[in-house]
């Protein structure tokens, strides 16, 4: 059974609650409100069978929102809603007061969904009921409805979207893998994005906080502490020779793995039971993942690489140049130095999307041959024109994909497509 929220959060349950998106976070709020009896009203400007304005009047009728992690703090719905007295919570934070299990909060830059999705294999392999929610496609409202009496540990992946209005949320541990450009569309800086999941850090018990390298390195730089017992070297350290053969053999996800196993020690579990979890995990689609080879030249799916660091560490991963597809929808940050930074990886770049002619200026600059592509078609046919066998051609974009698909898996599943219709 679902337990009651705060006595606050019930007076305010009495009129329907005002629900701000009609996404996946907005469903799952629906239905969270029609399990424990409340009511919802749905607002969105563009989807179907949702209210398009939310002024005032619409306010007043309303003494809860609950809004999905797409509106930013800013966002005149929510000025409106504060104006007019409502309460306005993030759907996480409100899914949070009806959930009595243990939270573990996942975040980062870039691999945190593997995180998530490893620790949540690791556990039920050693016996724990575990499930993973969040930011990976199942929002915490649906999951509590869902998995309420039937999961004891929540592996819950935050995005800085999710973090920075959180007032409730209380996670039993949070990990914190890395800290890289991102997200600065959204974010005025990186001290602001820094900030945003250091709201996480803030709401966990201080023993329960593991950090790796490049948090502690932004947060010494920007003079902030965090308590010495959070910190994990995670970067430079020589891999493990039993994670051979597992996707955790090298960087970067052995840093995932580290962090893993930081937290697993202290929650008394057993280092073989994780290493064993570690050999029969398999990685989610469309990271990094190898498509297949043509005509003696190997592709690779990386599209969940929507973020300058992820690109990054997959570059890294090859031992020669390759051939790179990258670009799509701007999320802010210094395009000249990440490319600048990815140059020496690259021998050819194929660019698409709304940043392509903005990253062909800076590939110019750094001397690295590129290619505008009016689509994904067009630099799968033209990386494979300059191909050679031996090569390796990577679909890593390092930027949103809305601007040409419906999300980062259908990038992906587009790229695999081609390359099997080859």
């Amino acid at each position: 059974m679902i337990p009651a929220p705060p006595t606050a959060i019930t007076a305010l349950l009495a009129r329907p609650v005002a629900v701000l998106g009609a996404g996946v976070s907005g469903q799952g709020v629906l239905e969270l409100l029609a399990a424990i009896g409340g009511g919802g009203v749905l607002y969105d400007e563009k989807a179907a069978g949702a209210e398009r304005v939310f002024t005032a009047r619409e306010a007043a009728g309303h003494g809860l929102v609950v809004f999905s992690p797409g509106f930013a703090p800013e966002h005149a719905w929510l000025a409106t809603a504060r104006a007019a007295g409502c309460t306005c919570l993030g759907e996480l934070d409100f899914a949070s007061l009806f959930w009595r299990g243990d939270l573990v909060a996942i975040t980062g830059t870039n691999g945190k969904t593997t995180l998530t999705e490893f620790l949540t294999h690791a556990l039920n392999a050693a016996g724990r009921r575990a499930q993973a929610t969040g930011n990976v496609g199942y929002p915490f409202s649906r999951f509590v409805v869902e998995q309420t009496g039937r999961t004891d540990m929540a592996v819950c992946e935050v995005s800085s979207f999710q973090a920075e209005s959180l007032q409730h949320l209380r996670p039993t541990a949070t990990l914190w893998t890395n800290f890289a450009e991102d997200h600065l569309e959204r974010h005025p800086g990186l001290p602001a994005y820094f900030s945003a999941k250091a709201r996480l850090v803030a709401r966990t018990p201080p023993g329960a906080v593991l950090v790796g390298t490049s948090v502690q390195r932004f947060a010494s730089s920007a003079g902030l502490s965090l308590p010495a017992s959070s910190l994990i070297p995670t970067e430079g350290q020589g891999t493990d020779a039993r994670l051979a053969g597992t996707v955790f053999a090298g960087y970067p996800q052995y840093e995932n793995f580290l962090l893993a196993a930081a937290w697993w020690q202290r929650t008394g579990l057993t280092e073989e039971s994780l290493l064993a979890a570690a050999r029969t995990f398999r990685p989610g689609a469309h990271r990094l993942a190898r498509v297949g080879e043509k005509r003696g030249v190997t592709f690779w799916n990386d599209s969940k690489a929507t973020n300058f660091h992820a690109v990054e560490a997959a570059l890294a991963t090859f031992s020669a140049p390759v051939l790179w597809i990258g670009g799509g929808k701007a999320k802010g940050g210094d395009l000249g130095a990440f490319v600048g930074r990815i140059a020496r990886h690259i021998r050819h770049a194929f660019l698409i999307g709304e940043t392509s002619a903005a990253l062909a200026g800076h590939c110019r600059d750094a001397r690295v041959p590129a290619t505008l592509c009016s689509s994904l078609a067009a630099a799968v046919s033209a990386a494979l024109a300059q191909a050679v066998p031996g090569e390796h051609l990577i679909l890593s974009p390092g930027f949103a994909s809305f601007d040409m698909f419906q999300g980062y898996d259908d990038r992906g599943r587009q790229f695999e497509a081609l390359v099997d219709n080859l």
